[in-house]
């Protein structure tokens, strides 16, 4: 059996996608491997093909029991016999697992990380015929990650305590460049091949919204989209209960997790989520790695999280299927102090020496302003969010809130250079919300009491509101006008750049929105976006049909205790209904049916096609024959 047997047979598929093949090329030629590809690009399928064609065992550190449960569900349901190893299995059940792994009843085995270094495990390993090490989430090995494990640190010295060294491949769908070379440092990979495939994640529109009640908005945002599945990321558990709870007034199905409830109120809201009896969940951050639910359509961010990487982790989780989906963030200045009061609040690690711990304050800051600048950049926000990860290409990608926008050019010298002036004035020892009430002749108590009245900048940008004030002082941190210290005063500073064009009396022009974009700018009305929803390939009956397979999905999930996803994608239904099978040899055509799903399911799918068709095959999906 070669690759693209193993392919079609598990996994139901014809072709690999970008990359895949690729990086299952240099694993099956025996050498080590970085994969970073975005969510939803099938990375686990770039371990799971040469693991079943490898003689021996493939081990796949993964940092989360959702995770492995997940996929061991998914590989099983495709008949291959996989076993997850963590602290959710009782001593006895970890024992019987290595024991029948011993056997040759597992090619592949979940392990977490802390697992790697008990005796048990150890001298089982050491025994075993490992043919592959796979560490995925790869960037929690660095310390500049976002998710850094110490745990992770563990799979070197594990390692080197195998009698023979295993090929390596790592993945991850998040790292910079700094992060990239830590994992191919810190895990010892030789001569890895390396493949980015790129960070964009074209069928998803981004877009960042300011309104003055978040939670009106989330609410009617749930409410125009009550037919699909979405998550809403809170900064606080607090944030999360509060609104859950108007969510359920409203009569909105809607799951919450943070850390703070129970572990079976966690697992039962997980539950909920992935099995579609409440499709929409609000989190804190706490929830959602490993979560391979495919059909999610929006990502809602009610606070701005503190980092671009962390950003793109959680609205990553929307539109896995390649489908368009929505990630919106919703921000406002609050959330900047909410975010630097969770920084100097969090647990401290106690390995970090004190100078380390500061290089990691500096760099949490660091990153908290680059995620401030998303918020308020007037340009392509893909492209922001490429370039942070290191891709340089220009991008106007028509698929985005500010690229949808339009703009207008306006020239605010006169008001940038009377900011600039009032910054020099109380000599650069203030931050953004004294300058602004400065600005704008605020009476409040602390301008008082800082002696404001007495300077000559107070109030000369009277007729503009403070807010105005605070949005053009952002857009001049943006364009390097300003800049803002990284300390929990966050003062505002003035730029080189800045004393440049002063002294060549340059003009500043500013890009500012004519409008807000209408409500047809977003998802439904996105003629140039990538990626496709079931209702822009299927005519009415066609959907019809989709919507009786899906029941029929939801019933054999609920018969086999397994999330509807893992028995068949929303793609997989698409293309049911495209195809329109009505026998074995036209299903098997259909992507994601492979030999084993079709002899656990695949009559009864046939059984529904046939019911709703009469045995006469009909044009279900728009387009040419």
């Amino acid at each position: 059996m070669n690759k693209l047997d193993v392919l079609k047979k598990y996994f139901g598929y014809s072709e690999f996608r970008e990359g895949q093949e690729t990086l299952i090329d240099g694993i099956l030629a025996g050498r080590d491997v970085l994969g970073i590809m975005p969510t939803g690009a099938g990375k686990s399928i770039c371990y799971q093909v040469p693991a079943l064609l490898f003689p021996g065992i493939t081990l796949v550190i993964s940092p989360l029991i959702s995770l492995m449960k997940d996929q061991v569900q998914a590989l099983n349901q495709a008949g291959v016999h996989a076993a997850y190893i963590n602290s959710s299995l009782s001593e006895a059940q970890i024992s019987k697992a290595l024991r029948l792994a011993a056997g040759g009843q597992y090619k592949i085995i979940y392990v977490a990380p802390e697992r790697l270094e008990t005796y048990e495990f150890l001298s089982f390993a050491r025994q075993a015929e490992i043919s592959m090490l796979t560490v995925d989430e790869a960037h929690c090995i660095s310390q500049w990650g976002q998710d850094f494990r110490p745990s992770y640190l563990k799979i070197v010295q594990f390692m080197k305590q195998l009698e023979r060294r295993p090929v390596v491949s790592a993945f991850t769908a998040t790292a910079t460049e700094a992060v990239k070379e830590d994992i191919i440092c810190v895990l010892g990979l030789r001569e890895p091949d390396v493949l980015v495939t790129g960070f964009d994640r074209k069928n998803l529109y981004f877009a960042v919204d300011t309104p003055k009640k978040k939670d009106s908005y989330v609410i009617n945002y749930i409410k125009e989209h009550a037919a699909e599945s979405g998550i809403v990321y809170c900064a606080t558990r607090k944030n999360v209960d509060m609104l859950y709870e108007k969510l359920c007034a409203e009569g909105i199905p809607a799951a919450r997790y943070h850390a703070g409830l129970t572990g079976e109120e966690r697992k039962q809201g997980q539950e909920d989520f992935i099995f579609d009896t409440r499709p929409v969940m609000v989190a804190t951050n706490a929830f959602g790695m490993g979560i391979d639910k495919s059909n999610v359509r929006y990502v809602l961010h009610y606070n701005m999280p503190q980092s671009l990487e962390n950003y793109y982790q959680e609205a990553g989780r929307a539109g896995r299927d390649g489908g368009k989906a929505e990630c919106i963030l919703l921000y406002s200045a609050q959330d900047v102090m909410i975010n630097r009061f969770l920084m100097d609040n969090r647990e401290q690690n106690g390995e970090y020496t004190e100078e380390e711990a500061e290089a990691l304050r500096e760099r949490d800051e660091e990153r908290l302003k680059k995620m401030t600048y998303y918020c308020m950049t007037t340009h392509c926000l893909r492209e922001y969010i490429l370039r942070y990860f290191g891709e340089k290409e220009a991008v106007n990608c028509g698929n985005c809130r500010n690229c949808l926008r339009e703009y207008e050019k306006v020239d605010v010298t006169e008001t940038v250079k009377s900011i600039l002036s009032c910054v020099r004035e109380v000599r650069q020892r203030y931050g953004i919300n004294v300058i602004a009430g400065m600005l704008a002749g605020d009476d409040r108590a602390k301008l008082r009491e800082y002696g404001m009245f007495s300077y000559r900048s107070y109030g000369i940008l009277k007729p503009m509101r403070e807010g105005e004030i605070k949005q053009l002082i952002n857009q001049m941190v943006v364009e390097g006008l300003l800049f803002v210290t990284n300390d929990k005063y966050a003062i505002l500073k003035i730029t080189e750049r800045a004393e440049k064009m002063s002294e060549n009396d340059e003009r500043v022009i500013f890009e500012k929105p004519k409008e807000e974009p209408k409500a047809e700018k977003t998802i439904s009305g996105q003629k140039k976006a990538a990626g496709t929803r079931r209702s822009d390939i299927l005519n009415s009956r066609g959907l019809e049909l989709f919507e009786q397979l899906r029941e029929l999905r939801t019933e054999i999930a609920k018969e086999e205790n397994l999330p509807p996803y893992i028995i068949f994608a929303d793609k997989t239904l698409v293309d049911m209904c495209v195809r329109v099978p009505f026998d074995k040899k036209d299903m098997l055509k259909v992507t994601g049916v492979g030999e084993n799903k079709f002899n656990r399911y695949g009559e009864r799918f046939l059984h529904t096609i046939m019911e709703y068709t009469g045995g006469v095959r009909e044009k279900f999906y728009f387009g040419e024959e």
